[in-house]
């Protein structure tokens, strides 16, 4: 489990954090996004404790994992002694370990390239990489800043995978992205940061259930008409009742996670 109380965090005449909470339980993926400058990456450093807060506090029970946003590898060691590396310092050793690295790259299908150096990797290969470093010793606080920044399918949908795989065998995961769909593909509950602190947080469904979709309906010889609502079944029943023309098209739209942080966005 993590917590963070009331995090403040200063560089300067810049507020980083301005009274960040956020809890995350065993087993769940907290999705974790907002513009840039609004604290993410400043409460990732925080919670993996490369930096200390002017005030509020962070609670992990358990180890924590972290894969940073910018690639964060030694380009002149190979995919294997990264990976040894990694494990080494959160404390596998002999055949734990050796077992750790086979199975993180079969699983983020690096086995193909575990003795190539890291430079010379592919940028899918990099973030597959720093990912499974920070994947490989199973923590029980995963923290991943923008890990598909950039990546290919293959990438993306390995990765997605194994950050499910983690929070099914009981991991708090945080996971910032701005490819807001991936929150959907992972079932994330959602944490939308602004002006450093978090200013919305819930399951997604609850997030979006006030927020206007849209009802597109393409009439022959008219303009698309369209129209914002809530309930669109019943928009879309009032429109066709109305209409004296052949109807060619009809799009009903629901509400996604870029409205919700559109609207959020716009109203702070």
């Amino acid at each position: 489990m993590l917590t963070a109380e009331g995090l403040v965090k200063r560089y300067g005449g810049v507020v980083a954090l301005d009274g960040f909470d956020l809890r995350v339980e065993p087993g769940e993926i907290a999705g974790l996004v907002g513009h840039n400058g609004a604290g993410k990456t400043t409460f990732f450093e925080i919670a993996a404790g490369l930096t200390a807060p002017d005030a509020g506090r962070v609670r992990v029970e358990g180890d924590v994992g972290m894969a940073p946003q910018h690639l964060a590898l030694y380009p002149s060691i190979t995919v294997r002694e990264t990976l040894r590396l990694f494990g080494g310092l959160a404390g596998l050793r002999g055949r734990a370990l050796a077992a750790a690295v086979e199975s993180t790259a079969e699983e983020l299908a690096l086995t193909e390239v575990l003795d190539r150096r890291a430079g010379l990797l592919s940028g899918g290969q990099q973030r597959r990489t720093q990912a499974a470093t920070a994947l490989l010793p199973e923590p029980e606080v995963l923290l991943l800043d923008e890990p598909t920044a950039g990546a290919d399918p293959e990438t993306r949908a390995a990765l997605l995978a194994a950050v499910r795989r983690r929070a099914e065998r009981g991991a708090a995961v945080v996971y910032c992205t701005h490819y807001l769909p991936e929150l959907t593909e992972l079932a994330a509950t959602v944490a939308v940061a602004g002006n450093g602190r978090v200013i919305a947080r819930g399951a997604a469904a609850d997030l979006l259930r006030d927020l206007p979709g849209e009802v597109r309906v393409t009439v022959e010889g008219a303009a698309e008409i369209a129209v914002a609502t809530t309930d669109p079944t019943a928009t879309l029943v009032e429109l066709l009742r109305d209409l004296d023309r052949p109807v060619r098209g009809i799009d009903i739209r629901r509400p996604s996670l870029d409205d919700l942080y559109r609207e959020l966005s716009h109203a702070r």
